[in-house]
């Protein structure tokens, strides 16, 4: 080949490669002013998504087309602002924020809200569910839902709480006697007891009862009674009686153990006693001498100490009589017999004495209405006694 063909195909391939860069750099000048025409005419608007806030440009005229240029799926508990058939302008603020499913238990009884709220208050009230300051809330009201988006709720109820005397309304959730015993700050002593199980579990309008047991030792003196020991004594009327020797109580110092419940004593026991001095017998003498008279029919005697009395008579058989004399004689055994009834500190029983119109008798009887110098004396029957009737009369009391 000779030196000129040579030179025609070179200088023909470097035309062509010359004419492709031409092409190329045309097609590059072309697409980048495009880029710049087509990213140049997009509108620039902040976009919020669930917090999250970037400056995004978009073509979209609507808010409902960004939302699709964004591949977000709408649902119809989403929020969205403004409005999706808003116009898009430049610099426009476009929110969105996406609902969420939460489960919120009542008492055990679930339902489920789909809410773009993210505080529980919030969720609660949207839901419409009222929660009062004795309800127990899983979660602090001003508080955002855990990530598990669950809600409980233990609704309060009322009951009836006794506190050894002290009786109050409460509220409560259903819970245990002792957990609700602790929410009360109720503290139990060791011997302090409840009237139901510790885990019994409370329902509404029930009445949990605190008894408080209280164990005290009390020491205190008393008196002990003495004994009376008592001794015939044949010099003394029948019927009386005569403190030989005075008896005296003793001491004794006893520890008792004390329960109270509610402060009311439910138990006193003697734990010990001490004896801090002994008791004395009292000693009494018992009158066994029984008074005889016999039935006198001799005048007046010469000496004796004399006075007038009122004199009234009486029989064995009268109402309320019992027919034994103060002195222990039997009046109805002994129906002859002449007795007078007398005011001792006057005439002393057992005394013989003489009577004007009656004759000698024997003080052997008292009465309730013979004071001073009043006697009675005593008639077989009772014509005898009417025909005595009451009559002042003169008495020798002889020695």
């Amino acid at each position: 080949m000779s030196n000129h063909s040579m030179k025609s195909q070179f200088l023909g391939s470097l035309r062509n490669k010359q004419t492709g860069v031409r092409i190329i750099s045309v097609v590059l000048f072309v697409s980048v002013i495009a880029f710049v025409l087509y990213h140049g005419t997009k509108t620039p608007v902040m976009f919020t998504a669930n917090g999250e806030t970037s400056k995004v440009y978009t073509h979209a005229t609507t808010v409902d087309e960004l939302l699709a240029a964004q591949n977000i799926d709408l649902t119809k508990y989403d929020k969205v602002s403004p409005s999706l058939s808003t116009k898009i302008d430049s610099g426009m603020s476009i929110k969105w924020e996406q609902a969420k499913e939460v489960v919120i238990s009542v008492d055990g009884s679930q339902s489920k809200v789909w809410t773009t709220e993210n505080v529980v208050k919030n969720i609660l009230e949207e839901a419409n569910i009222e929660v009062t300051e004795h309800d127990l809330v899983s979660q602090s009201l001003d508080t955002e839902v855990g990530a598990d988006n669950k809600i409980d709720i233990q609704k309060a109820f009322q009951l009836t709480l006794v506190d050894g005397l002290e009786k109050r309304q409460v509220w409560s959730t259903s819970t245990t006697v002792a957990n609700f015993l602790k929410q009360q700050e109720i503290q139990l002593d060791e011997s302090d007891r409840v009237d139901k199980d510790l885990e019994y579990v409370i329902t509404p309008n029930d009445k949990i009862a605190v008894v408080r047991v209280e164990k005290v030792t009390d020491v205190v003196e008393e008196s002990v009674d003495f004994a009376i020991e008592k001794k015939n004594d044949s010099s003394l009327l029948k019927g009386k009686e005569k403190v030989v020797t005075e008896g005296k109580k003793g001491k004794v110092e006893r520890t008792y153990s004390i329960v109270k419940e509610n402060g009311k004593v439910v138990s006193k026991k003697v734990a010990s006693e001490k004896v801090l001095e002994e008791p004395k017998t009292e000693v009494v003498s018992v009158g066994t001498k029984v008074v005889t008279a016999s039935v006198s029919r001799s005048g007046e005697p010469a000496s004796g100490k004399e006075f007038y009395v009122e004199a009234t008579a009486y029989t064995p058989y009268c109402a309320g009589c019992s027919g034994i004399s103060a002195a222990g004689i039997n009046l109805r055994a002994n129906p002859e017999l002449k007795l007078i009834a007398v005011d001792p500190s006057i005439i002393p029983l057992g005394t013989k004495v003489w009577v004007e119109g009656y004759g000698h008798a024997v003080a052997g009887d008292t009465g309730g209405a013979i004071k001073g110098n009043k006697i009675d004396i005593l008639m077989p029957t009772k014509s005898e006694a009417y025909s005595w009737g009451r009559k002042k009369v003169r008495i020798k009391v002889l020695k």
